[in-house]
This record gives C-alpha cells, sequence and structure tokens, in this order.
C-alpha cells in the first residue's frame, strides 16, 4: 500500500499498535491470508491510527464523524478513489472484528458509504482530431484511398473494428447508404453510413479495391490488403497508430477510439441516447450512457471558455 496513507501522519499510540497486531494475527489465523494483504491492511490501520493519535483519539475511540473526516483528509491529500475504497474497506473489517470479539459495541463504520468506481471514461478524440487523421492517408495511392474510406467508414457509423473488417462487400447498400451486419450475440442492425464516407468508400471500391486484388477476385470482404485477402483487425490497427502518430497524437489510443469519438460527438451535437444505442447496437442503455460523461464534460468545458460568468 502507498505511502500516501501515512504522509503527515503521528506514529499510532502503543495500545492501538498493539490491537492492530491482535486484529493481523486473528486474519492470519482465521483466513490464512498472504503476507502482502496482511502487510497492506497494516498499513491502512496504521495510517488510520497515526493520524487519530495526532489529534488525541483512538482506534476504540473513534467516532463516524473522525473517520470521515480521515477519508476526506486522504481525499485532499490525492488518494485515489480505488486506494480510498480499499482503505475503508480494511477500516470496516477491522471495526466488525472488534464488534464480534467483544472489544467495541458500536462500530463507527458501520454507516459510511463506500464510493463506487465509475466506469472508466472510454479514450477519445476532439473533433479536430479525427478531422485529421481522416485526412492523414495519401489517397493518391490505392493503400491510402482503402484507408481513408475505412477510417470514414469507422468515423461515420460507429462500427466495431471486428465488425469494420468482417465487412462482407454486400453489406453495403450503395443507393441507400446503409450498411447491413450483425454484431455482439449475432444481432443484425441498420446503420447509415453518411455521405462523406459514402463517397470514399465508392472512390476506394472504383479505383482501389480491384487494383489491390490484382484482377483477382476470390474474396467477398469489403476492405483488403496487398494479397488479395481481408483486412484483419491487427493490420488495421496498426495502420490508425501510424496515421495517429503522423498527424501528432502523441496519446494512447484504444481499437475503439474512433467508434468513442463517434458516440461522443453525436451527443455533443445533441442526439438521441437511445438513438447512439442502437447505432452502436448496444442491448442496454446503461451501456450507452457513459458517452452521457464524456459528452457532460466536454460542455462544460464549452461552457467555461465562452461564457461570459463561466
Amino acid at each position: 500500500m502507498s505511502a500516501d496513507a501515512d504522509s503527515g501522519s503521528n506514529r499510532p499510540a502503543d495500545s492501538d499498535q498493539a490491537i492492530i497486531d491482535a486484529f493481523l494475527d486473528a486474519l492470519w489465523m482465521e483466513r490464512g491470508l498472504s503476507g502482502n494483504t496482511l502487510s497492506a491492511y497494516g498499513t491502512d490501520l496504521r495510517g488510520l491510527a497515526g493520524w487519530l493519535a495526532a489529534r488525541d483519539r483512538t482506534l476504540h475511540g473513534a467516532r463516524r464523524q473522525d473517520l470521515q473526516a480521515y477519508v476526506a483528509d486522504r481525499i485532499a491529500g490525492g488518494m485515489r478513489w480505488r486506494s480510498i475504497r480499499r482503505v475503508l474497506s480494511t477500516i470496516k473489517r477491522f471495526y466488525r472484528f472488534q464488534i464480534r470479539s467483544g472489544r467495541m459495541a458500536e462500530d463507527p463504520s458501520a454507516r459510511i458509504d463506500t464510493p463506487r468506481l465509475g466506469r472508466p471514461l472510454p479514450d477519445s478524440l476532439s473533433e479536430g482530431e479525427v478531422s485529421a487523421l481522416l485526412s492523414a492517408p495519401d489517397t493518391g495511392t490505392d493503400r491510402g484511398l482503402r484507408d481513408r474510406a475505412m477510417l470514414e467508414l469507422l468515423y461515420a457509423s460507429g462500427l466495431r473494428v471486428s465488425e469494420l473488417v468482417g465487412l462482407q462487400a454486400g453489406a453495403l447498400n450503395r443507393t441507400h447508404g446503409v450498411l447491413r451486419l450483425r454484431g455482439k450475440g449475432d444481432k443484425e442492425r441498420l446503420v447509415p453510413v453518411g455521405e462523406e464516407a459514402l463517397d470514399w468508400i465508392n472512390r476506394y471500391l472504383e479505383a482501389a479495391r480491384p487494383a489491390l486484388l490484382k484482377g483477382c477476385n476470390d474474396t467477398d470482404a469489403l476492405f483488403v490488403t496487398t494479397r488479395g485477402g481481408a483486412m484483419t483487425r491487427q493490420a488495421f490497427w496498426y495502420i490508425v497508430k501510424r496515421y495517429a502518430k503522423q498527424v501528432g497524437i502523441e496519446r494512447p489510443l484504444s481499437p475503439h477510439t474512433l467508434r468513442h469519438a463517434f458516440a461522443t460527438h453525436l451527443l455533443n451535437h445533441g442526439a438521441d441516447l437511445r438513438a447512439v444505442q442502437m447505432l452502436l447496437g448496444h442491448s442496454d442503455l446503461s451501456t450507452t450512457q457513459i458517452y452521457t460523461h464524456v459528452a457532460r464534460a466536454r460542455l462544460q468545458e464549452v461552457h467555461a471558455q465562452h461564457h461570459p460568468r463561466g
């Protein structure tokens, strides 16, 4: 565990150290926990005991408001939420043991809620970064034209990378600009492509795809390589990272980065959450709702930057 739990605190009182040692011994006897786990428990509790000692309190004399103040102090000191959860878990376990063993009558940690960890926000790109990325391929070459068509389609439709590279040529209705595809759980959905992406796909199909296949028409894959086969997920992701580096996007990206940008930018421009859910192929709306946090953060940033009282 971290040094940040102990930073700025005094040594625990001797009586508290003895109580901590008894608790750790009991855990070892009852649960057979590893040395590393017991050491982490000990560090967490010594951090609390030292903090209490600096305020003339002991572990057995701590009140609920003391524990809440300690947690607030850890948060103010920059401790991460995951570490806060772990410290609280240790504290609650310690006090439950004290009650169970008859050493205390009331549990001061009983009504302290453990903060829930939010789902990690997806990596995304700004609209300017997306524009730069889409413009990176050299469309004067067959491979560059293919790459531009793939990037445009990925951003226009919010496809998963696996769905993109698995597309068959017959999945695209070029007249109506709609893709018919099967996603997770073998669920079929229709996805609009958009005029810009459709234009690049048509140019790719008319010029680059035949040239890449070199007269070999043994594959039905929409996007192909110079070897005449379908583009793989790994190969395409290498291409994306290369173009990102080319336009100065240095931070790590994930294979879903353009899919995340698709969802975030739709919401930023007022799209309905359920419509985005359908486009992404999410079976559960809660899966889509994470993007509202990303969009809200962007709106707050715009408000702070441009509102006269932001």
